[in-house]
């Protein structure tokens, strides 16, 4: 792939997350963006493409995060990996909304190799787990983390002690 095919796609996918972001959800028709249709094959192909993009900045989140806990035994690695993945979600929410909204076949590989890295890094699952349980683990860990409303919506004069679900999630994994 050369430069400009590389820069082609990009502009392509920036056109369907622009395209997006009204409904994220709506299914994706190539048709209903020109560009989109000249550089990608099939949705699957702009999936992944996608994915790619949303694999990069979640990484580099999950990876910094998990370095600031390495260095301070106090961070909590479960809600660093957490905060991790709510940051990469805000930068990008179109992004992060689309693809949670479009599963396919194709996208299962990537979205299980997403699920091990999120549950490893959190430690919620080990190296010496199956690939198999680290995704089911992180397909939970996952869900939760989409599930959970943000914390700037809660009422800032109660001060009560949170539970967040990811630590409910621990337990659950603990007790298997």
């Amino acid at each position: 792939m050369s430069w400009q095919d590389h820069y082609r796609r990009q502009a392509a996918m920036e056109a369907v997350l622009t395209h997006a972001r009204h409904d994220p959800a709506r299914p994706l028709v190539l048709a209903e963006v020109p560009l989109a249709a000249r550089e990608f094959t099939s949705t699957d192909e702009l999936l992944l493409a996608l994915h790619h993009v949303w694999t990069r900045r979640l990484v580099g989140h999950v990876e910094t995060a998990v370095a600031e806990a390495d260095r301070d035994p106090r961070v909590d690695r479960v809600e660093a990996v957490s905060s991790a993945w709510q940051a990469a979600a805000d930068a990008a929410p179109v992004l992060a909304r689309l693809l949670a909204a479009h599963d396919s076949e194709a996208l299962r590989p990537v979205r299980e190799a997403e699920q091990r890295l999120l549950a490893r890094a959190a430690g919620l699952a080990d190296e010496h787990e199956s690939a198999a349980e680290a995704a089911r683990i992180g397909a939970a860990y996952l869900a939760l983390l989409r599930s959970t409303p943000e914390r700037a919506a809660e009422p800032v004069e109660d001060t009560r002690p949170r539970r967040s679900p990811v630590s409910l999630l621990r337990r659950l994994v603990a007790s298997a």
